[in-house]
């Protein structure tokens, strides 16, 4: 299925923006089951934008710029064509071991409840199996509700209060996945809205590795493994290491920030 995809994130100052440096995951992975047909960036300095691979296998682009008055506007979009393979991710190139996804960091470092969790839902499981049940678990106890949680809510904060957002569903998932000794990473990319529908944000979920079969999408939050329907854009340790756009900036006093993103099946 090939995918539209338009991502907007605008930036409103009460001051003139004096200098800004952003670093953008903004670019689709090549995969097995993933290609992409056309893609641009437009930001103020993208023109002279350092490109590179970082050790996870994202496409990572490092923008300069300054002295500007008015908004900034920093749009991703483009087509791509996804196969759906009931989650599995094969031929993505990331030179990081496996190992290195056993890490927990601040937002996923599991406390006695999900290390709890991660115990009743592998008991007596292969790790395939167990990984499911984890996902429909997480998707039962944690609540969908935007405005709950923040950017900074842990793994643990989300899971006490039984409510969050897709980034707290996939932080839930990849803590307790650690916590069983499965190695796990935090993906963002988007997924189809509808025609003539948008959202506030990208997507986020998760990938784990499954022994004899590879990397495995898990979307907790819709309670799914990833079809067709979704756009891999970047991965690594949580939403921090992989976030759209983030940077730092002198000046632009009072930032406001409008993002919209729609995700449509292409017109052929």
């Amino acid at each position: 299925m090939r995918l539209a995809v338009r991502h907007e994130t605008h930036y409103d100052y009460d001051t003139p923006l004096a200098y800004s440096a952003q670093r953008l995951h903004l670019w689709p992975t090549e995969f097995a089951s993933q290609q992409t047909i056309s893609w641009s960036i437009t930001a103020p300095g993208f023109d002279r934008a350092l490109s590179y691979m970082d050790g996870f296998g994202n496409r990572v682009h490092m923008i300069t710029f300054g002295n500007l008055e008015g908004p900034v506007a920093i749009i991703a979009e483009g087509v791509v064509e996804v196969t759906d393979t009931a989650g599995v991710v094969r031929g993505l190139t990331c030179l990081a071991p496996d190992a290195v996804f056993l890490r927990q960091t601040k937002p996923t470092t599991a406390n006695a409840a999900i290390r709890a969790l991660s115990e009743r839902q592998f008991a007596g499981k292969s790790v395939l199996e167990g990984l499911h049940a984890l996902m429909a678990e997480i998707h039962h106890k944690v609540a969908y509700e935007l405005g709950t949680t923040h950017t900074h809510t842990t793994a643990a904060e989300a899971f006490a209060e039984g409510r969050g957002v897709c980034q707290d569903h996939a932080h839930i998932f990849i803590a307790a996945a650690r916590a069983g000794g499965v190695p796990a990473r935090y993906v963002t990319g988007y997924l189809v809205t509808g025609q003539g529908a948008s959202s506030t944000a990208a997507h986020a979920w998760a990938e784990a590795l499954v022994p004899d079969l590879g990397w495995v999408g898990f979307d907790p939050a819709n309670a799914k493994c990833p079809t067709d329907n979704y756009v891999r854009v970047a991965a690594g340790l949580d939403s921090a290491g992989v976030a759209p756009i983030r940077g730092s900036r002198r000046g632009g006093a009072t930032e406001r920030m409008r993002v919209e993103v729609r995700v449509e099946i292409a017109q052929q």
